[in-house]
């Protein structure tokens, strides 16, 4: 017959009860800091206002524009091109450029700035010269329909040209890698969104193997 000090087992009894509170207590914080984290995390992806995320504020001067490219080492210049009466444009603003992921992008990589083919309003063209909004949509880039976007890199020169609405999130972060990534050089964005959707379908099926 084993013979057992109960001496013995009531300290490792009570060191087990307070280890197992330990954990309790500890488990407890952490499930209540991740919940905090992911609501967190889900309330700062929630859709914000286009023209206060997506858009930069702006004095209308391109060339200026030209120089806080280079100050912050972005690729360029991002004009949206557009007029009030543009239903395709508000679709795109409401459900496209008001997503975090895609002001975060574009931000981060490019000044981001809005024409209006009908205004009046003066501005300053890559060139430092004065002109209006519509002449310089139409006179100088002959955009005639809304919406049009357009990429111009740290010298002003033309990169890209989209016209139409862009479908979703994805299709306009992957135009602004097309660009950001040079892929505008070697092939048209109907290509590179087709080899863009393989390589995800691939990983996809990477992932789920």
């Amino acid at each position: 017959m084993i013979s057992i000090n109960q001496h013995l087992i009531r300290p490792q009894a009570g060191l087990i009860s307070t280890g197992l509170l330990l954990f309790v207590v500890l488990s407890f914080f952490s499930v209540s800091i991740f919940a905090d984290n992911a609501l967190s995390s889900s309330d700062s992806k929630m859709p914000r206002d286009s023209m206060e995320y997506f858009f930069h504020q702006s004095f209308n001067d391109l060339a200026e524009e030209l120089d806080i490219v280079a100050e912050e080492n972005k690729k360029g210049v991002f004009i949206m091109f557009t007029d009030k009466d543009c239903p395709w444009c508000a679709k795109m603003k409401a459900t496209v450029m008001n997503q975090v992921a895609v002001q975060d992008y574009y931000q981060a990589n490019f000044r981001v700035l809005t024409i209006d083919i009908r205004g009046d309003a003066m501005i300053v063209d890559f060139d430092g010269n004065e002109i209006s909004e519509k002449d310089f949509a139409f006179k100088q880039h002959r955009v005639r329909a809304t919406p049009v976007v357009m990429f111009f890199d740290a010298s002003g020169k033309k990169m890209m040209r989209f016209t139409g609405i862009v479908r979703d999130v994805k299709e306009f972060l992957w135009m602004g890698e097309y660009v950001v990534n040079d892929e505008f050089k070697k092939m048209n964005f109907t290509k590179y969104k087709r080899e863009r959707k393989k390589r995800d379908e691939l990983v996809s099926l990477g992932e789920t193997s």
